[in-house]
């Protein structure tokens, strides 16, 4: 009779767990620091101002689509949302469950995710980065994206006009070109530091 010979067990990492699953369990981990970090930037330097607080929270999100890119970027606001709205305080001031998507601020809010991705799409198209690339990626993504789907919710909530919301959010447009400038400078330090953050494009060819 021939011997019989067991399947050959699934590769594993040194911690034990299959080596497939690191990734994604890397990637899950990823999501969860942005998250909090967005999370976090809403509670320091908080300025009420009318219904829509300055926060520094949009900072986070150019951050999150540069550095991840923009399906786990997206994936990490995603995860903002979800953690908010199952009632954690994650978003401006300390705010947090299903109110915060029934008030004025909801469009912003959800608006995070969309705009994440838009800036990943952006950022990181190709390798090597490009500080015209990274420009245009978080004040599209970060700023365009964020207000278009902010300001609508806005007037629909207040009973404002969109050219009336739209003007109120333009008091907050010279502290976001601020906020980008500082993204454009961080995502290109890190990049220069430590470019294994950005693993998932710097495997493609370098190209203008």
């Amino acid at each position: 009779m021939g011997t019989h010979q067991s399947p050959a067990p699934a590769t594993e990492s040194a911690s034990g767990r299959p080596a497939a699953a690191a990734p994604a369990v890397r990637s899950i981990s990823e999501m969860a620091v942005f998250a909090a970090l967005v999370a976090v930037l809403g509670q320091v330097a908080a300025i009420p101002l009318g219904p829509v607080p300055i926060t520094l929270q949009t900072m986070g999100v150019m951050l999150a689509g540069a550095v991840l890119g923009p399906w786990r970027g997206a994936g990490s606001m995603l995860l903002l949302n979800v953690l908010t709205a199952a009632g954690l305080p994650l978003m401006a001031q300390g705010s947090g469950g299903l109110g915060v998507f029934a008030g004025p601020t909801a469009g912003f809010a959800l608006g995070f995710v969309p705009g994440a991705l838009a800036v990943g799409l952006i950022v990181q198209h190709r390798w090597p980065l490009r500080g015209w690339r990274t420009a245009a990626g978080v004040l599209v993504g970060g700023i365009g994206v964020i207000y278009a789907c902010g300001i609508p919710v806005m007037a629909w909530q207040l009973g404002l006009s969109l050219p009336e919301a739209a003007a109120a959010n333009a008091l907050f447009l010279p502290g976001d070109a601020l906020k980008a400038t500082f993204a454009v400078l961080v995502t290109h330090s890190l990049a220069r530091a430590y470019p294994a953050a950005f693993r998932g494009v710097s495997r493609r060819r370098a190209t203008l």
